[in-house]
């Protein structure tokens, strides 16, 4: 199977697990059953979402969703069901070095839901631990070699978040490090990673705010005969403007398809209904029209 996905790729991510359970409802430790099925809830209400802008004109055959099956297994099931895109989260919510959620069992998990993609989130900073970063990639190789060999797609987000030495280089500038060390950190670890066994079909990349770093990042996922393999960008939490910024650099250069834009799109939303100053629908419609306004951002800036 050729390794790549190279169609447009608009992705609805709300697989976020920690970030729910503890920053919306500031629940910690073991959830209740009870608690599950609340946060299960107001994921549907992202999905209900997504289904209203995909009915409002957004294509079908771009838009996809990424849940998770802690509070999403009847999103994934009907969602496969009504042939949408689909993707799960294989890692473990809320730590720092990459393992599998469901250990060695990985695999049945997978073909439980089939997703069309298979979903990491990795940090990995190339000057950071080497010992940490080599862990990380034996396992994301072993993923890569299962999902391959077994005809799934890999999609991939990369964080490179900075190492204490690199911001004290910028006066612990966060802004600085994004604009001038992140891109060349990324790249470093897209081959670092690659040449560890890794074969990513999409890479979900922190936003770059340079047309000629975007260029830099897909002449790297696509090297050596990678040519259909192709970038998304991610929204990292990060407001309307910032969001805006990153996706119109990203939309001018081939190779990048899309993006992954969650929490920007639904989290003032979500806030609003669960204190009681929106009904569900006025949710329901926010959060569609924000899916819809960086879908049309993205296209008009191609």
């Amino acid at each position: 199977m050729p390794i790549g996905y190279d169609k447009p790729l608009y992705v609805l991510p709300f697989d976020h697990r920690a970030t729910f359970s503890k920053n919306m409802f500031g629940w910690k430790g073991q959830l209740t059953p009870e608690q599950v099925s609340e946060i299960a809830a107001v994921k549907q209400v992202i999905y209900d979402a997504f289904q209203d802008a995909v009915a409002g004109g957004v294509p079908k055959e771009r838009a996809g969703i990424l849940v998770d099956e802690q509070f999403g297994d009847a999103i994934l099931r009907d969602a496969a069901q009504k042939r949408y895109i689909t993707s799960c989260p294989a890692e473990k919510s809320g730590q720092d070095e990459f393992d599998f959620e469901y250990g060695q069992d990985f695999a049945r998990h997978i073909e439980a839901f089939n997703p069309t993609f298979c979903k990491v989130l990795v940090r990995y900073n190339p000057e950071g631990n080497k010992e940490l970063n080599r862990r990380q990639a034996a396992r994301l190789t072993q993923l890569s070699d299962y999902l391959h060999r077994t005809g799934r797609l890999y999609m991939f987000e990369l964080l490179v978040p900075p190492e204490p030495s690199q911001l004290q280089r910028l006066s612990n500038d966060k802004k600085a490090y994004d604009l001038r060390l992140r891109p060349a950190l990324m790249v470093q670890a897209i081959r670092e990673l690659q040449d560890a066994g890794v074969e990513a079909d999409v890479w979900k990349i922190e936003g770059i705010e340079r047309t000629e770093d975007c260029q830099k990042v897909v002449a790297t996922v696509r090297r050596g005969g990678r040519e259909r393999v192709s970038c998304i960008v991610l929204g990292r939490g990060e407001d309307n403007q910032k969001v805006r910024q990153w996706l119109t650099t990203a939309a001018s250069v081939p190779g990048f398809i899309g993006f992954a834009v969650g929490r920007t799109v639904f989290w003032d939303p979500l806030i609003n209904y669960r204190a009681n100053n929106i009904t569900r629908d006025a949710a329901v419609a926010q959060i569609a029209a924000a899916y819809r306004e960086w879908v049309d951002v993205f296209e008009k800036a191609k």
